[in-house]
């Protein structure tokens, strides 16, 4: 028995509707907002891991020098240009001395001048020396006369006055010669210091090294303490880094470091912390220490060269550990998404130190054997349904 055409177009409908709607909660349930989240999870660790910080910086010299003249003077000569490699004691320029010989050749004639009001004063000296002794004399035999009543009382007292004055004349005389003396040692002293400033005009090298600037030409008008050459001790090289004071805890002298220069990168050299300033960045909010090389590389590396500096911490002690990427922020919260019964939580969790390998501790929150999200293929909610995938490159498929 036939069934009627309409009742056979409404089984077909029907049956056409059936597979759509099945094929569409397919694809719902499949890929669309209500199908699962592939996930792929990691299980919280118990163990030890060791913090290393990382931190850029430059190449340069630990000694550089500045020299120059130390009074005012004109450049006359200047030996040296930039790259030269020089020796101790080299002369590297020379300052026209303009009036110096002058002034030198003046003390020379006061000096002379002062030598003789020196010798005059010397014997300004003995011929009151010789006048006191006369006078004390003359005075000791007119007292022996007065005994006798040879002489008047009138008379000893005007020989006793003569011996007075003879004292004084000669305290007089020392006195000039005392002023004689230091006005010949000033001016000595003013020669001796015109002779070391002509010697100053003389720039010499006072270690060996490099020259790696040169700062004025010759003619150029110089003033005191200004730097005609500067020179670095090529030898002694370290780095100038800067660490993020966030995670410089910890960072101290003698600590090891890996030392990777730009100029040969794949390549990294040991070093060692030398020094930790004491002042930071403040702008910048960075740590500034010092890294020596262990052996410094041949070639030399420029002054100025950038350098990546890795210092590596003293191990911790072990705790529960979590990769870098399981952490995630909801809500201005630091926290993980945890696995629990096939669903998902999101948990708040306190963090402690992290190292180079992207492992970082974990000092509330977890527990060792927890298993926890690191990557997901799409933005995770508490509502979220999970599928657990073993490969991250699943996540896109």
């Amino acid at each position: 028995m036939k069934m009627p055409l309409l009742q056979r177009r409404t089984l077909t409908l029907l049956g056409v509707g059936i597979v759509t709607a099945a094929l569409f909660a397919y694809v719902v349930l499949r890929s669309g907002p209500l199908a699962p989240v592939s996930v792929v999870t990691t299980i919280v660790e118990a163990r030890s891991i060791s913090p290393a910080l990382f931190g850029i910086g430059t190449v340069e010299a630990r000694f550089s020098y500045k020299i120059g003249p130390i009074i005012a003077g004109r450049i006359g000569t200047i030996h040296v240009d930039v790259g030269d490699e020089v020796k101790v004691d080299q002369i590297l320029a020379e300052i026209d001395p303009v009036d110096l010989d002058a002034r030198i050749a003046a003390l020379d004639a006061t000096i002379g001048r002062a030598e003789a009001s020196v010798k005059a004063a010397e014997a300004q000296v003995e011929d009151a020396l010789a006048r006191r002794g006369f006078a004390q004399a003359q005075a000791k035999r007119f007292e022996e006369l007065w005994k006798t009543r040879a002489v008047s009382e009138v008379a000893v007292e005007t020989r006793r006055q003569d011996s007075q004055v003879a004292d004084a004349a000669l305290t007089a005389a020392r006195s000039n010669l005392l002023v004689a003396q230091q006005e010949l040692q000033r001016n000595r002293a003013d020669r001796d210091g015109l002779i070391k400033q002509q010697e100053n005009l003389v720039l010499r090298a006072p270690v060996d090294g490099v020259i790696s600037a040169r700062k004025a030409e010759s003619g150029t008008t110089m003033v005191a303490g200004q730097a005609v050459i500067e020179m670095i001790d090529p030898a002694n090289l370290w780095i100038n880094a800067r660490f993020d004071q966030i995670a410089a805890t910890g960072l101290r002298r003698d600590l090891p470091a890996s030392i990777a220069l730009r100029s040969r990168a794949g390549t990294a050299v040991p070093g060692e912390i030398a020094r930790v300033e004491v002042l930071a960045d403040a702008v910048t909010e960075e740590s500034l220490a010092k890294v020596k090389f262990a052996t410094l590389p041949q070639p030399s590396p420029p002054i100025g060269e950038l350098a990546e500096v890795t210092v590596m911490l003293p191990g911790l002690p072990v705790s529960a550990v979590i990769p870098n990427a399981a952490i995630r922020n909801v809500g201005g919260e630091l926290g993980v998404w945890k696995i629990e019964g096939g669903n998902i939580r999101f948990t708040t969790v306190e963090l402690g130190a992290s190292d180079l390998d992207g492992l970082v501790q974990v000092t509330a929150g977890l527990e060792v054997g927890d298993e926890v999200v690191v990557y997901s293929a799409s933005r995770l909610v508490d509502a979220s349904r999970i599928r657990i995938v073993a490969d991250p490159g699943e996540l896109l498929k």
